[in-house]
Formats: C-alpha cells, structure tokens, sequence
C-alpha cells in the first residue's frame, strides 16, 4: 500500500479529519429528519455498528430545527445536507449541525454564499464541498463533453474556490460518481491538485451486492493509494449495512479494525449442517462486540480446525453433533441443537476476558 496523503486536517464535532487521524466512517440517516425519535433510534444503531459521523437530509426549517433535539440524544457528529436554500444552511447551524455539505455554486449567488460563511465560520463549522456527476455545472459539462473526472475535478475546484475567496479553508471535498473507475480517476486528479481532506464514496451505487462491490473496487482502489480520509458505503439498504461493509473494507486493507472478523467457508457436499443460518445468526450477533477476535464458521470436521487454525474460536459442523476449537485445537464436542448457543456463549466469555485485561 501507499503510504496515505497527508491532507490539512480538520475537525466535524470531536472528530478529527484528514491529517494523521483515523479514517472515519460516514452514513447518512434515511429517516425524515423532522421525525426526531425515529432519527435518534437509527442513529443509536449505527453509533453501535461503529458509525463516526451521521449526516441528516435537511428538506425544510423544520427539519433544521430538529437537529438540536436530535444532536442533544446522540454522540457522534451530525452533519446536515444542503441543497439550494442557504437559510437552511444557516438555520441548520444555529441548531447545532457540527458540519454541512453544500454546493456552493448553487447555493444562490454570491450574496447568500457569504451569508452560509460567515455562519460557518461563527459556529466554528466546516464544509464539505460536494460534487457528483449530476451537479456538474453546465458550461464544465459542455466543456468536457460528460461528467469526465477531470470535470468533476473542474467543478469540485471551483467550487471550493469561492470559500476560499471568503477565507474559509476549513473544507472536505468529495467527488462522486455511479462508475467506479471515473471516481478513481477524479479522486487521483483532486488528490494531486489540492491537500483538503477528502470523502470518499460512490454515488447511487445499488443495493447490497452490487452497491458493495462496486463501492469497494473504488473505494479499495483509492486507499490502497492513500487516498481518503473519510468514507461512505452508499447502499439501497439499511444504513447500519453500509457500516458494516465500510469496516469489513478497512480492515481488509490492515487500515482499520474494529470487532471480531468472521471467517465462513462455502460449504461443499461434506457440510451436513445448515451453515448458512448459522453463519447469519452469528455474523449478526458480533456486529456490536469491538473487541477485535477472530472467528470462524466451518462446515465440516474435517478441514474445519485445520483451515481456521489462526481462529480465536470457530466452529465445524457434523453429523448430529459439532466441535468449537480455538486456535486449531479441540475445546469441545456439542449436540448440533446446542450448537449455535454454546458457541454464542462461548464468544461472551472471551469478549468479557478481553474488557478484565484492557
């Protein structure tokens, strides 16, 4: 890997951005903001998942209101969502939004753009220039033909030019695109014109499958180059999904790690067990445990153990019966209906001997 860019840092709320800090991990709420239980709610799942920063969709003054009903009852960052009307922008940061991602080319002339800086700046607020492939301003785009990278580029810089005109550095940028090769493309452009901190993300990526792949091609892409300080999965899915593959993503990498790594074989015909829902059940049973364990998921006795011998625990499954192992070694044989529940329990003892020696 590359050794990561160092951007000028910045901070959204307690969370640093760019500079030597951590990559950070975004996701955006999809509930209406204005329904400020339902936003609490989801956002307490995605604090639990790992979630660093949560942005809001602002769609009117009452929804910037609830931002400070919402921020007294969460712990991470909120950013709000602009786009168009400046006074949400301001009301947004009146009620305490610790970040808002704008455009500001359209944002409404010069006169209200300074209006949103001199807000910003009282409130001690960055700003995350964002650019996609449908936001590209029309004389870029007839310059260039289509959203190029080197007109999302264009577009990202000239944007951030007029904060910078208003003495305002205290910027992230983002370029997104639904094709993961031209994201790669710009991000590698924006990377080499300018050292603000930069989000990453794919815009409108899809659903599960391809949402994630195609998220993690460009998005694996730019941090193997150093790329990135910030990043969403954008998925058609529950958000805490885009959490859990943003993690899976990182440590992949060794960039970041966070709770125990699971590791499951395909299964062949020697897998006399329902591994799948075994899988499943203990996949999502780990998702709110930190403490960083190695566990696998296997479908038969007979490779089990030995291809998961780096396993903190793991489990085969048999005939009628299964095994939990650690470290390769046999701990135990248990009933296959007590399977599951032994070997839940099992990662609780560990998880809890872990927390006695930190």
């Amino acid at each position: 890997m590359s050794q990561r860019k160092t951007t000028r840092q910045i901070r959204v709320g307690a969370v640093p951005v760019g500079g030597d800090a951590p990559i950070a991990v975004q996701s955006m709420t999809n509930t209406d903001t204005r329904d400020v239980a339902a936003t609490v709610a989801q956002i307490a799942r995605l604090e639990k998942a790992g979630c660093d920063i949560i942005r809001v969709a602002v769609l009117d003054l009452d929804a910037a209101r609830a931002i400070r009903q919402i921020r007294d009852q969460i712990t991470i960052p909120l950013i709000a969502d602009i786009h168009f009307d400046h006074r949400l922008a301001i009301a947004s940061m009146e009620h305490g939004a610790q970040g808002i991602r704008i455009n500001p080319g359209n944002i409404g002339g010069q006169e209200k753009l300074t209006k949103v800086v001199a807000a910003a700046k009282a409130h001690q607020v960055p700003i995350r220039v964002g650019v996609n492939s449908g936001s590209v301003e029309k004389d870029i785009l007839k310059k260039h033909g289509h959203p190029t990278p080197a007109a999302l580029m264009e577009s990202a810089l000239r944007n951030v030019k007029l904060l910078e005109e208003l003495d305002f550095h205290a910027i992230k940028i983002s370029l997104k695109s639904s094709d993961a090769l031209t994201t790669v493309e710009a991000y590698r452009q924006l990377s080499k014109a300018c050292d603000y901190p930069l989000h990453l993300g794919v815009t409108e990526a899809g659903g599960l499958i391809a949402g994630t792949v195609k998220s993690s091609v460009a998005l694996g892409i730019l941090l193997y180059e150093g790329i990135g300080d910030t990043l969403r999965i954008s998925l058609t899915r529950d958000p805490v999904e885009e959490i859990r593959v943003a993690f899976e993503l990182l440590r992949s990498l060794h960039i970041r790690e966070r709770g125990p790594e699971l590791i499951s074989c395909p299964t062949c015909g020697r897998c006399q067990v329902n591994l799948f829902a075994i899988a499943e059940k203990v996949e999502e049973y780990i998702q709110t445990i930190d403490t960083p364990l190695k566990i696998a998921v296997m479908g038969c006795v007979v490779n089990g153990p030995g291809e998961a011998k780096e396993a903190d625990i793991g489990l085969a499954g048999g005939h009628g019966v299964g095994i939990i192992f650690k470290k390769g070694q046999l701990y135990k044989k248990v009933p296959e209906a007590e399977l599951l529940a032994v070997f839940l329990a099992e990662i609780d003892k560990m998880t809890k001997e872990a927390g006695k020696k930190r």
